[in-house]
């Protein structure tokens, strides 16, 4: 995974003295702003017909040709991480914020934009640097830019590159940096030990399907368990994709990466939790044993579920995952998967939905999301819908027969394998961004994972 060098260097740094300004304006503002700079500089800014629309740069040169400031469109309605744009396109040199409002927000969107893939591509070096604002928690913006950082990479990493045993050894490497416990139940060991579902998506392929599992923390505190739907590849099985449908589906493990990142947070902190991690890690893949619409499939859980759709088969393995996590009852238990194209339909590639019968737990998640520009929104658990889930030969079927609903269905069955007393959330996130942003490139992404880390820390830092 690409080594992490934020662009910041610290108000007393040699540097720093000598930083260029950013002066963020708006519209409003921006009339003030140039009357501050002398005669050359004012007809430069109206030549250029700089407008402060939000995001907008305008690089300002003295009588010399250097740089003596630059102006930054802001509006106070549009997200700070727009800030992103100015790691990605200033020259070099280092630079000064000079701005109000939410400074974490706009150190974030720096570091979040300064973020390159590079692995098969050489890309040059940025020299753009930053002065840390000041108040900013150097530690706290370290954490999340990492953590994004991480489910970026393990995203945009090939499945040839990012197999099940590839995402087993970027767990370990966390486990081994946090001093976290880890073990693998791999191949037919998950027959042996009651994982069926987890066992008949992966089996088809030549890595073998396998559960890691990894704790943190200490016994005695609250437990926190997080599940991530780890298919490294995703042909659709039997019921395979058309060429079109497979072409990103490197980020079917998605979610593993973002749970990954979410617990380098956690464990970054020190929070007072006992974490524990379980990603079921396949491939489905197509060969003589794969298995077949139609079947009937036992789960850890005891539920016989017959399969509508191989295609459908993130659901399948997680229930087997939540099973597992439930059966400790935690305090708190999150999934997050790449789940369905029905999320996509009812919210686009921004938002995920979150699922949650927990009131109390839905409230903070939703104001976490918006008060750090982290979107989610919240889906009912409708259960009547939970008739499309019925089978005549099975306890339940995974799929619908429909096309209507299928991200609240999909919800639906997972939480059939969560106790009622469970606080659970689950996110089905798209995990990739298909238009670059000021704060991310084309190419995977960290949803929630903020949102989330604050709901971890507010409900059990001070427990």
């Amino acid at each position: 995974m690409n080594p992490v060098s934020l662009p910041f260097v610290g108000a007393t740094n040699a540097r720093s003295k000598k930083a260029t300004p950013i002066i963020a304006v708006s519209k409003a503002s921006l009339s003030k702003a140039i009357g501050s700079f002398p005669a050359p500089q004012k007809k430069w800014i109206k030549a250029n017909g700089y407008t402060a629309d939000s995001g907008k740069i305008l690089v300002v040169p003295d009588e010399k040709g250097a740089i003596s400031a630059v102006l930054f469109g802001t509006d106070d309605a549009a997200t700070p991480l727009n800030t992103g744009a100015l790691a990605a396109k200033l020259p070099d040199g280092c630079y000064r914020l000079q701005m109000q409002g939410d400074l974490h927000g706009a150190a974030l969107g720096i570091a979040l934009g300064a973020y390159r893939f590079t692995r098969y591509k050489e890309h040059k070096r940025s020299k753009v640097e930053f002065v840390l604002p000041e108040g900013v928690d150097k530690q706290r913006l370290f954490r999340e830019a990492e953590a994004a950082y991480l489910a970026r990479d393990l995203i945009n990493t090939p499945a040839g590159d990012m197999g099940p045993d590839e995402l087993q050894s970027a767990m370990r490497g966390l486990a081994t940096r946090f001093k976290a416990t880890m073990r693998v139940i791999k191949g037919d060991d998950l027959l042996k030990r009651n994982f069926p579902m987890i066992h008949a998506v992966g089996r088809a392929s030549a890595s073998a399907p396998r559960l890691l599992d990894m704790k943190w923390g200490r016994a005695k505190d609250p437990k926190v368990t997080l599940v991530g739907k780890g298919v490294c590849f995703d042909t659709g099985g039997l019921n395979i994709k058309p060429g079109g449908s497979m072409a990103l589906m490197k980020k079917d493990m998605g979610g593993a990466a973002n749970v990954l990142g979410l617990a380098m947070m956690i464990m970054a902190a020190k929070l007072p939790v006992r974490l524990r991690v379980l990603i079921p890690a396949v491939e489905n893949s197509i060969s003589g044993n794969a298995f077949r619409p139609g079947d009937v499939l036992p789960s850890r859980k005891g539920i016989t579920v017959e399969i509508g759709n191989t295609d459908a088969e993130g659901r399948l393995v997680l229930g087997d995952a939540l099973t597992l996590g439930d059966e400790e009852k935690p305090q708190l238990m999150i999934d997050m998967a790449t789940l369905t194209g029905a999320a996509r339909v009812a919210l686009g590639p921004d938002m995920p939905p979150f699922y949650t019968d927990d009131e109390q737990l839905a409230g903070t998640l939703a104001a976490a999301s918006t008060a750090l520009h982290d979107p989610l929104w919240r889906m009912p658990l409708w259960k009547p819908y939970n008739t499309m889930l019925s089978s005549k030969v099975a306890d339940t079927n995974h799929i619908t027969s429909g096309g209507f609903a299928g991200s609240v269905t999909a919800a639906l069955f997972l939480q059939k394998f969560v106790e009622p007393a469970t606080r659970w959330v689950h996110l089905d996130i798209f995990g990739w961004v298909p238009a670059a942003k000021p704060w991310c490139p084309v190419g995977g992404e960290a949803q929630g994972i903020r949102a989330l880390y604050q709901l971890v820390t507010e409900r059990f830092s001070t427990a």
